[in-house]
């Protein structure tokens, strides 16, 4: 039996092993930044799958360390999930873990615990057969993915000095292997009105009219926007829309919306915040990119 035999022999032994680590994990809530719980479950199962270190950085980021070699691949999975929406939409209990015909139910059963679940269950793997003396296996466990995308590692790398030479990703592709994926921005544009009484609304400027005109022509700057053979088409979709007013009886003086932009081959964040800026180039309008330090 060849080294590939020997590992895919073990995964499925391991099989229910996985399935019953991610079925934990998915009951555990961990929205971003209160990941607390959900690490502290993960120490436990990286103890028994017998990793050589366990550390938790200064983040909140849990680590776990496999040999001790000048290579050095990193197996990462974030444990943060986002909430769950309307719960009338479900059809099952979302932090239930429910294990049913192969399959783990729940939030974050994909995006990403189902990652980190496999992670452990292959460092357990090597563990047993051996890890090439030359290498060195970090898997980890990040946090506040989904609202701060990249601080996770941005620590890791300058915070940790965990360098590695290769990062394998756990984001659900389907299983498939993906060498790259769009760019990310977060837009905020901010509308600035003038309040008047809720009788004569004409005597004021209602800034979520302003919003809500931009807001269709954003719809429409998402299907034309430029597409790339390999990394796809990009887009731009509105994910948050807050408005302020005196009083529930007069003319908001206020709005904001929330842009998550995905950037393809060839756009940059330059041309996205033009994109925007063209939208509401008539309106009393601020349009910034967001920046987390």
């Amino acid at each position: 039996m060849n080294l590939a035999q020997t590992i895919n022999e073990k995964a499925k032994q391991y099989q229910d092993y996985t399935a019953n680590n991610l079925s934990e994990l998915v009951k555990i809530k961990s929205l971003s930044a209160k990941e607390g719980t959900v690490v502290k479950k993960l120490r436990e199962m990286m103890a028994e799958a017998g990793f050589d270190e366990i550390k938790i950085d200064g983040l909140g980021n849990i680590i776990g360390r496999l040999g001790s070699g000048k290579k050095i691949i990193a197996i990462d999975g974030h444990i943060d999930t986002v909430d769950v929406g309307n719960i009338q939409n479900w059809t099952f209990d979302p932090f239930g873990g429910e294990i049913n015909n192969g399959f783990v139910h729940g939030r974050g059963s994909t995006d990403q615990k189902g990652g980190v679940a496999s992670a452990i269950t292959a460092a357990r793997i090597l563990k047993e057969i051996g890890l090439p003396k030359d290498v060195t296996l970090y898997v980890t466990g990040t946090v506040i993915e989904e609202d701060c995308d990249g601080l996770c590692w941005k620590y890791i790398i300058e915070e940790d000095k965990i360098i590695p030479d290769c990062v394998v990703v756990t984001e659900p592709t389907n299983l498939n292997i993906y060498r790259g994926h769009r760019g990310r921005m977060e837009i905020e544009v901010s509308f600035y009105g003038r309040s008047a009484h809720g009788s004569a609304p004409e005597r004021g400027i209602n800034a979520i009219y302003m919003a809500s005109k931009a807001a269709l022509e954003i719809e429409k700057l998402n299907e034309r926007l430029a597409f790339d053979e390999f990394l796809g088409k990009g887009s731009v979709a509105i994910s948050e829309f807050v408005s302020g007013s005196p009083s529930l009886c007069a003319v908001a003086d206020f709005a904001k919306i929330h842009l998550d932009r995905r950037l393809t081959w060839g756009e940059n964040k330059d041309l996205a915040v033009k994109q925007v800026e063209e939208i509401v180039k008539n309106m009393n309008a601020k349009v910034e990119v967001l920046n987390y330090k």
